[in-house]
């Protein structure tokens, strides 16, 4: 029997750039307080957020990757018709089908790579880390670009106190290349969907077509609490299993870039995962806010430009969201 040829594959591969951007807005605490009947103190306890990044209405969500996407390939020094696949994590896009990958392709110039979109929420961008770094090491792409991009602003109801206050808007993409070393361990990924319905839409959209009216356009809603929980206690051992993969300690890091949902959230599992004070900790959300499948990639970009000598160090990376879905994986950072 004759066998299939197979194409070669790198040892490993790893992020050679960031690139990111956010909204053009810049919308603080007080601007969002009234219609939840809350304050600016209110919401920096329960959430560390001081303001949010949002998207001005020309702005779509497609535009936001687009603008990342230009950075990151900038900084890769490389040219876009090399790279070989496009992932978009993002739950935002302005339309069903097609995807936005496949505009975003046309739009860097990187026709005819093959493009697609995760639905994995907040978790996405690990996801599209996890694919691209297999894809590199079984030959079947040498160069992919990975974005998380999100207008969350256009899902948030101004009176909801579960989850509006807390969204943002914006992109950030990474270019994966091949390396002679790995430079992106094993992934932890998985599902939970027993809890399906804690974080999500508060209605169909069938429900807004044929409602005549009766039902406002579905928005984003969670049950705090309840994910809250989930974070901290199960997403604490997640990052540990990531760190155990690839035969770490926390002392070996030089950052831990979580998914931004809420510094509470954050700081718990810094705790839970004992990080010496040597790990720096992205705390992005405080003026970014909670830009889902964005915020890693995003939280990535701004501490490399804050502590640069972090270049090159090992990062330890977890996103969790609606699904509920989780993904984390250490990388050394670019």
């Amino acid at each position: 029997m004759t066998a299939l040829p197979q194409a070669a594959g790198a040892p490993g591969s790893r992020i050679l750039a960031f690139g990111a951007s956010r909204g053009d807005l810049i919308v603080t605490n007080d601007d969002i307080a009234g219609p939840i009947n809350s304050s600016d103190e209110w919401i920096r306890q329960r959430t560390g957020i001081v303001e949010r990044r949002r998207a001005s209405a020309e702005l779509d969500t497609v535009d936001l990757a687009e603008q990342a996407s230009k950075e990151a390939i900038a900084s890769a020094g490389i040219d876009p018709a090399t790279i070989d696949a496009v992932i978009v994590s993002t739950v935002s896009n302005s339309v069903q089908t097609p995807s936005l990958a496949a505009l975003l392709t046309e739009r860097i110039g990187a026709t005819p790579a093959p493009a697609y979109d995760i639905s994995a929420a907040c978790a996405g961008f690990t996801y599209g880390i996890a694919q691209a770094d297999a894809f590199i090491r079984s030959g079947l792409a040498r160069n992919v670009l990975v974005v998380g991009a999100e207008k969350l602003s256009q899902y948030a109801k101004p009176t909801d106190r579960t989850i509006s206050f807390l969204l943002g808007d914006g992109a950030g993409a990474a270019i994966l290349g091949p390396s002679d070393e790995p430079g992106v361990s094993q992934s932890v990924w998985g599902s939970d969907g027993s809890k399906w319905d804690v974080v999500g839409m508060d209605s169909p959209l069938v429900a807004y077509r044929d409602g005549a009216g009766a039902v406002d356009w579905p928005t984003l809603r969670q049950e705090g609490p309840t994910v809250f929980r989930w974070a901290v206690w199960e997403m604490a051992k997640v990052a540990q299993q990531a760190l155990d993969r690839a035969g770490l300690q926390a002392a070996d890091l030089a950052a831990f870039i979580p998914h931004q949902a809420n510094v509470r959230i954050v700081d718990e599992l810094a705790k839970q995962l004992k990080l010496p004070e040597s790990v720096l900790v992205a705390r992005d959300i405080v003026t970014t806010g909670n830009t889902s499948a964005a915020s890693i990639p995003l939280a990535a970009h701004a501490l490399l430009a804050e502590h640069p000598e972090a270049s090159g160090g090992l990062a330890l990376l977890i996103g969790f969201g609606a699904g509920l879905v989780f993904g984390a994986q250490v990388v050394r950072l670019p």
